[in-house]
C-alpha cells in the first residue's frame, strides 16, 4: 500500500528562521563594522563605544524574559512579526544619530526590540520540529546568523564605496520589513493550523514532540524554573559563551586593525572570518548531538557536543591571543570563534528538551543571562585595555571562562525537564 504523501512545511518554516537569523546578525553586527566612521563622525571614545555596544545588549537582555513569554501565551506569529519590525525600525534610526546620547538612545531601543527573537524562534521549533531533528534545526538557524554576520563586513565594504555609513543603516534596516511582512501572511502558530501541512508531515512532528500539558500557559512556572539546577546551570554556561563570542560582534574589527595591523582590504575578509568558522560549527554542532542522542542518550549526546565545543574554544582563544604572527592569530581566533558555535545546537536542544511548553520563558532565561554576558563583554574589555594596555590579557579572561562553561556541560541534565514530576 503505498504512504501518504508527506510535506515538508517544517523544512519552509526552519527556511523563514534561517532568514531571520541571518537579518538579525547584519544588522546587530553593521555598527561594529561602522565603528571607526561612527566614532570619528560623532566623536566618541573607545569608552563610549563600548558603552553603546553595551547599551544594546542591556536593553536586549532587559526584555527577553517578559518577550519570550508573551510568545508562549500569544504565539510566535505575532511577536516575531512585532520584533522584526521594531528593530529594523531602529537600525533606519541608527543612521539619524547626531551625538552620544543620541546613538546610546538609539541603540538601547534597538536592543529592547529586538529581545526575544531567539527565545520565540526555539517557542517555533518546540511546536514544528520533531525530538530527532532539534539539533541539527538548532545548529542550521544559528549557521544563518553567523551567515549574515559573516557577509556584512564585505557587503559594507562594498556599500560604502557608493554610500555613507548612514545610508547603509538605510539600506540594512530595510530588509526586515520585508521579513515581517511575508512571516506574518504564512506563518501559522501551529502546524495543525497550517492549510499546506500535510496529515502525516502533523503526525511526525506531534509524534516527535512532548504532549501538550493541562497547565495554564499564561502562567509560566517560575517557582520550579528558579528551583531548577538545570536551567542555573543552563544560563551560567549560556553566559561564558556569549562572554567570549561578543569579542567578535564588537571589537574584533578594531583589533585586528589597531593591534595587528590589518588595511582595510583584508580587515573585512578577517572580520568576517570568524563567522564563516561559526556558520560551519553550528551546523556540524548540531548534527553532532543529534547523531550522539540516539546511541548515548540525551545527557551524553548533549553534554559531549557542548562540552568539548568549550574546551576548544578555551585552547584556540589562548594559543590566538599570544600568536606573534598577525595572520595566525587572526586564523586561530576564527577557530574559537568557531568552537563557541559548535555547542548551540547541543545548548538550545537541552533547552527545549528541559523546557517543554515553556520553550519561550526558559529559552529567555537562557538567552538573558547569555545577554548579561554581552553586555559586560565589551565594557569590561576596553577597562581591561585601558589598565593593562594589552589585548592578550582581555582575550585570556574570555579563554578562562570557556572552561568555565565547559564545566557546567557535566552537570546539565536535559533527561529532568520541568514538571517532570507531575
Amino acid at each position: 500500500m503505498p504512504q501518504p504523501a508527506t510535506s515538508h512545511v517544517r523544512h519552509r518554516v526552519i527556511a523563514f528562521c534561517v532568514a531571520l537569523a541571518a537579518i538579525t546578525y547584519m544588522d546587530r553586527v553593521a555598527i561594529a563594522n561602522l565603528a571607526k566612521f561612527v566614532t570619528r563622525d560623532l566623536a566618541l571614545t573607545d569608552e563610549q563605544m563600548s558603552l553603546v555596544f553595551s547599551a544594546f545588549t542591556l536593553a536586549y537582555g532587559s526584555f527577553e524574559i517578559p518577550t519570550g513569554r508573551w510568545g508562549d501565551k500569544i504565539g510566535t506569529r505575532r511577536v516575531l512579526m512585532r520584533i522584526v519590525s521594531w528593530w529594523s525600525a531602529f537600525t533606519i534610526a541608527t543612521a539619524g544619530a547626531f551625538n552620544y546620547a543620541s546613538l546610546l538612545t538609539i541603540r538601547f531601543l534597538f536592543g529592547a526590540g529586538e529581545a526575544g527573537a531567539w527565545p520565540n524562534a526555539a517557542k517555533t521549533f518546540s511546536k514544528w520540529i520533531p525530538l530527532a531533528e532539534r539539533g541539527r534545526t538548532q545548529g542550521i538557524f544559528f549557521a544563518g546568523a553567523f551567515f549574515g554576520a559573516a557577509y556584512t563586513p564585505i557587503l559594507i565594504q562594498w556599500l560604502l564605496t557608493f554610500l555613507n555609513w548612514r545610508s547603509v543603516f538605510l539600506v540594512f534596516g530595510c530588509v526586515g520589513f520585508v521579513w515581517a511582512f511575508l512571516w506574518y501572511r504564512w506563518f501559522r502558530d501551529d502546524p495543525s493550523e497550517h492549510p499546506d501541512v500535510s496529515p502525516a508531515e502533523r503526525e511526525l512532528i506531534a509524534a516527535g514532540r512532548a504532549p501538550e500539558s493541562s497547565h495554564d500557559l499564561k502562567n509560566a512556572p517560575w517557582a520550579e524554573i528558579l528551583r531548577s539546577r538545570n536551567i542555573w546551570l543552563l544560563c551560567l554556561m549560556y553566559f561564558t559563551q556569549s562572554y567570549g563570542f561578543y569579542f567578535y560582534l564588537t571589537w574584533m574589527p578594531t583589533y585586528l586593525e589597531r593591534i595587528r595591523g590589518f588595511s582595510s582590504t583584508s580587515l573585512s575578509l578577517f572580520a568576517g572570518a570568524p563567522m564563516v568558522a561559526c556558520m560551519i560549527a553550528g551546523v556540524t554542532g548540531g548534527l553532532t548531538t543529534d547523531k550522539l542522542t540516539p546511541k548515548l542518550g540525551l545527557r551524553l549526546g548533549r553534554g559531549i557536543a557542548g562540552g568539548i565545543s568549550f574546551v576548544f574554544a578555551s585552547l584556540f582563544t589562548f594559543i590566538g591571543a599570544s600568536a606573534e604572527d598577525p595572520t595566525s592569530a587572526a586564523i586561530l581566533l576564527a577557530i574559537a570563534a568557531g568552537w563557541t558555535a559548535f555547542c548551540l545546537g547541543a545548548a538550545w536542544g537541552a533547552c527545549l528538551d528541559i523546557s517543554g511548553e515553556h520553550a519561550g520563558v526558559v529559552g529567555a532565561c537562557m538567552n538573558t543571562a547569555g545577554q548579561v554576558g554581552g553586555f559586560l563583554s565589551p565594557i569590561i574589555l576596553a577597562q581591561l585595555v585601558k589598565h593593562f594596555g594589552d589585548w592578550q590579557i582581555a582575550l585570556q579572561v574570555s579563554g578562562g571562562l570557556f572552561l568555565v562553561g565547559a564545566i557546567c556541560w557535566v552537570f546539565i541534565d536535559p533527561t529532568r525537564p520541568l514538571r517532570a514530576r507531575h
